[in-house]
């Protein structure tokens, strides 16, 4: 199926004419995941209306974004940066609906959530989705080879986090992306950092899409945080990142596994993916608290050299003796269990771009192994 309902076509959206807007998937994208800590986009604000708390689902709509100064002044301003027509802007922006649980779903979980990280992989890696990771890599096994060629982003990657991000393809959220992005950038909760500045862009992005693929803003679903397709990219990752894979002429991250393959290729190798590079490896960290703190530090982000970490009291695998470029210690708690480490290297902090998460990333990376080893079970059988 399409992304969405067409009318006639307007200019094809193709990977050489988009601009580029604010990165916020993953990891945001990640919107799916609540573990995932997306990046915020600062900019200042004209003053506009505030949600002080979040309506309940029965009250009536009391919103209604056509008559709101607010967003009238943000079509005006889209309008004139963009070159989007005004009164199109404005009707568009009048159908869109605030939304209760939208504004629920975005708050973070209560304080003291414990975390688990075989709680966490335990949802993912488990018999159902790994047999519809193999049945989704027999049937597209061609467009998987094609972006690894491509990109060097290899077929178990891919898999994982299509498997994490939405089933593939069966639970890719039930909000109109219009309401959910009109929701979070106009009445954004209180109680958590303002992130509708970041949603204003997406927004932003969202209409400029509908506009230049010629659908009606209304018509597409997608994730209480406007994530969209089988990737779950934001808008603006589909502007920037997406790619017409299959040559068709247009981009569809709904209806097109190939087109949605080689874009999240796309998105990896352009936040720093290696072909040939290993996504972690084991490693005991340091016994000394001090020691392992220090490691500890940089979080995800590769800092440490093999021997720096050697150093500092952690056991490595031989193989990460032999790795020339740096490493993150990386920690994923269980709960009132110890926790579970791993050093990660580049393309791990990458797999964290998708969705800036460490559980996210080595869910996906596991969910891909178990899945490419079921594989290779099944044709040695």
């Amino acid at each position: 199926m399409p992304l969405i309902a067409r009318a006639p076509r307007r200019r094809p959206l193709t990977a050489h004419r988009v601009p580029s807007l604010l990165l916020g998937h993953a990891l945001c994208a990640l919107a799916l995941v609540a573990l995932a800590l997306p990046a915020d986009a600062a900019r200042s604000q004209p003053r506009r209306h505030k949600a002080s708390t979040v309506r309940h689902d029965r009250e009536p709509d009391k919103v209604t974004y056509g008559r709101r100064e607010d967003v009238m002044r943000f079509a005006a301003e889209l309008a004139e940066q963009q070159g989007l027509p005004r009164e199109w802007l404005e009707a568009a922006l009048a159908q869109a609906r605030y939304l209760p649980a939208v504004a629920r779903l975005i708050m973070p979980p209560p304080a003291g959530t414990a975390k688990s990280w075989a709680a966490y992989r335990a949802r993912f890696v488990e018999r159902e989705r790994v047999q519809a990771g193999a049945a989704f890599w027999a049937q597209h096994q061609a467009w998987l080879e094609a972006a690894e060629q491509r990109f060097g982003v290899p077929p178990e990657i891919i898999i994982g986090i299509l498997g994490v991000e939405t089933y593939y393809g069966r639970l890719t959220g039930s909000f109109r992306v219009l309401d959910a992005l009109a929701t979070l950038s106009f009445d954004f909760p209180s109680g958590r950092k303002d992130r509708s500045a970041f949603f204003r862009s997406e927004l932003a992005a969202y209409l400029q899409l509908a506009q230049r693929e010629g659908f009606a803003p209304e018509s597409v679903k997608g994730s209480y945080a406007g994530a969209i397709g089988l990737g779950q990219f934001m808008p603006g990752s589909i502007l920037k990142y997406a790619l017409d894979f299959d040559g068709n002429g247009h981009v569809d991250m709904a209806g097109s596994p190939a087109d949605v393959i080689g874009s999240i290729a796309h998105y990896l190798a352009e936040h720093g993916w290696r072909a040939g590079l290993p996504t972690h490896f084991d490693i005991q960290p340091p016994v000394d608290t001090a020691e392992r703190a220090q490691l500890l530090a940089a979080d995800i982000l590769p800092s440490f050299t093999a021997g720096q970490m050697a150093e500092r009291g952690a056991q490595l695998a031989e193989a990460a003796h032999q790795h020339e470029g740096l490493l993150a210690l990386v920690e994923l708690q269980n709960g009132a269990a110890a926790p579970s480490y791993v050093a990660g290297t580049q393309n791990f902090y990458a797999v964290t771009r998708y969705n800036w998460s460490s559980y996210y990333a080595l869910a996906v990376i596991e969910l891909g192994q178990v899945i490419g080893a079921t594989r290779a079970a099944a044709a040695a059988r």
